[in-house]
């Protein structure tokens, strides 16, 4: 992606920051002002068929206007991604080259919903419809009545998943999904208590299949359905991995192992066999059609060049307030109680595949690199938080996610206010109210972006995947860092091992706390 220390690599980079650096930092009511055509200008909208072979289409409308990006800014951070070499990072992204320099990897994600090299769309519909005969057995009955599945996984194995299915089966969930990721046996037994072992089925994601939170829970999930008079524990388990000969030693037959490629990352492979979970509460149909929102936005993103295209404008944005304002988060409130669990899900995504302070070259980055994503859902976040972001001392740039067709059946006057107070707090964030009592002051200014999509259906939900998806990996290219790796989750692993086979030495406030906490 770059080839020198600093942030992006080249001369060209540092010059573009320079450029960037330079520019006066306009107020949004002085955009505004100056440009009576900027709402157009800033918004950008994705669309797919309403169905597949349909003419009709839907979509999502973006609009950037109510970000501090001038005319003059975007042309320099496109001179930044050009001189970050963002269309070569791109191209070897959906070509299947090594964007993951630190393991020697590609990043295959993209196919396995179409966006990539013939061969790897291949086989990844070839997993793909391994994985959808499975489904279809299952919901025929090949497996016996299986009405609940407890999906056990952690990280990019769990959040995902557990995105999706609250997101897609408020109205109908064909098989019972509880997702379970924390070793607390808290966790396990809430599941436990929701379902009737008889009828339950065990979904057991690990790429690696050695996990140790994942395999723990693995093994007292087997454990309870014998407890529980099933005769075979071992056939209630589906594997859902990149190292199905370890699933196998394990003891899962090889007819119940879904692969996916190892160039997948945890993150990145809701859409792979992962997702497996996702499809057997929603249904093959559905699943594909999650595919087809996440593709959309894949296309775009492969075809638009600059600020055309709407990911790499948001990561223009990221970086404008990151870089040159200063700010350490990003807040996320959906206003659609279906994605209250997306705050968590792009923490993963974006956190760690951008918390990183180091190059791809290896050396120390320049700046700073992700913000700390966080959020909630609308509208109690605003009798909570929103407190600080109107009158609190930091600047937060804020993300808005809405849909436009309720969710729900009742009166409509519930989503019309639900609509309403979206709006409204990104238009009081802007604009403020001046007071001669400074505690009812509002300083205004402060920036949001907002996304509303057409229905919060299954290609609704796979667009806005697939567009953070992009818009981290646009943000790893201008910074010239590695979106792909997690090197930073695996020294606190490498001590819990130590502290539970009582090697190593620790330091005298750990090994207070071992003994206080009955591990010394």
């Amino acid at each position: 992606m770059s080839d020198s220390g600093t942030i992006g690599g080249s001369e060209a980079v540092a010059a573009a920051w320079a450029a960037l650096r330079a520019l006066p930092q306009p107020t949004l009511k002085a955009l505004f002002a100056a440009d009576p055509e900027r709402v157009a200008a800033m918004t950008r909208r994705i669309d797919w068929p309403v169905e597949p072979g349909s003419d009709a289409e839907t979509g999502m409308l973006i609009d950037f206007s109510k970000t501090h990006l001038s005319d003059d800014a975007l042309t320099a951070f496109e001179a930044l991604a050009e001189a970050a070499g963002f269309q070569a990072a791109r191209s070897a992204l959906f070509s299947g080259g090594i964007v993951n320099p630190t393991e020697g990897r590609a990043a295959t994600h993209g196919a396995l919903r179409g966006s990539g090299t013939p061969a790897q769309v291949e086989e990844t519909e070839a997993l793909l419809a391994r994985m959808g005969m499975l489904v279809e057995a299952i919901h025929q009955g090949a497996l016996g009545e299986i009405k609940h599945c407890i999906a056990i996984g952690i990280g990019g194995s769990a959040l995902g998943p557990a995105l999706a299915i609250d997101a897609l089966t408020r109205d109908l969930a064909l098989v019972d999904v509880h997702v379970v990721s924390n070793i607390d046996g808290l966790a396990l037994e809430q599941a436990f208590a929701a379902c009737d072992p008889a009828t339950t089925l065990i979904a057991l994601a690990s790429k690696t299949f050695t996990t140790t939170e994942t395999m723990t829970n693995a093994a007292s999930a087997l454990k309870w359905l014998a407890e529980n008079g099933v005769e075979d524990p071992d056939g209630r388990v589906v594997a859902l991995t990149a190292a199905p000969e370890k699933a196998v030693e394990w003891g899962v037959d090889e007819t119940r192992i879904l692969p996916f490629v190892e160039s997948v990352g945890g993150r990145y492979s809701l859409f792979s066999s992962i997702g497996f979970p996702v499809a057997l509460a929603i249904g093959m149909d559905e699943f594909r059609a999650m595919l087809a929102g996440a593709k959309a936005v894949d296309d775009h993103f492969g075809a638009q060049e600059g600020r055309a295209n709407a990911p790499l404008l948001a990561a223009f944005a990221d970086l404008y307030y990151t870089r040159l304002r200063g700010c350490q988060t990003r807040a996320v409130f959906a206003y659609d109680e279906r994605l209250k669990l997306l705050p968590d899900y792009l923490q993963q995504l974006e956190m760690e595949s951008n918390g990183k302070s180091v190059t791809v070259e290896g050396h120390p980055v320049d700046g700073p690199t992700a913000p700390i994503t966080w959020g909630g859902v609308g509208t109690d976040a605003q009798h909570a938080v929103f407190q600080l972001l109107h009158q609190g001392t930091h600047l937060v740039p804020v993300d808005f996610i809405a849909s436009i067709a309720p969710g729900d059946q009742l009166d409509p006057a519930h989503h019309r206010i639900l609509l309403m107070n979206c709006l409204a707090q990104g238009a009081a964030l802007m604009a403020g109210k001046a007071s001669d009592d400074p505690a009812r002051a509002y300083p205004g200014d402060r920036p949001s972006t907002t996304f509303l999509v057409e229905d919060c259906d299954a290609a609704a939900f796979g667009a806005l995947i697939a567009f953070h998806e992009h818009r981290t990996f646009a943000n790893a290219v201008l910074m010239g860092i590695n979106p792909f790796d997690q090197f930073g989750v695996e020294l606190g692993k490498a001590i819990a091992k130590q502290i539970e086979s009582g090697e190593g030495a620790f330091d005298a406030s750990t090994s207070a706390l071992m003994a206080a906490a009955g591990l010394a």
